[in-house]
């Protein structure tokens, strides 16, 4: 049974940091497409950031350059490390994992992910 738990949420200030993580279990990280997305109320499921099996990366425009996608295939375990937090960022985080193997440039759109976590919540306050 493959199950995506993510943690490292909290409340921080505008400015502040914060590194979530995301824990395969039941599946492997290394070849497969693997992402962030956040929701916030009343918004649509937003593609934050994804990572492919060589480590290319693609970021939403507004988080590039303060947001960091990474994964541990060792640990099968993938990380989002968020700097320079602004309001905006609050939500709900969620990870998703593909189910094909070997894509390049992998996207960020909710409909190419077949795993998902149950999110953990990021506030950021002004």
């Amino acid at each position: 049974q493959v199950q995506l738990v993510e943690s490292g949420g909290g409340s921080v200030q505008a400015g502040g940091s914060l590194r979530l993580s995301c824990v395969a279990s039941g599946y492997t990280t290394s070849n497969v497409c693997m992402a962030w997305f956040r929701q916030s109320p009343g918004k649509a499921r937003e593609g934050v950031a994804a990572i492919d099996r060589t480590d290319l990366t693609r970021y939403k425009e507004s988080v590039r350059g303060r947001f960091t996608i990474s994964k541990d295939d060792d640990k099968n375990t993938l990380y989002l490390q968020m700097n320079s937090l602004q309001p905006e960022d609050s939500g709900m985080y969620f990870c998703a994992a593909g189910i094909r193997t070997g894509d390049l440039w992998c996207t960020t759109l909710a409909g190419d992910y077949y795993y998902w976590g149950q999110g953990t919540q990021v506030t950021v306050s002004s």
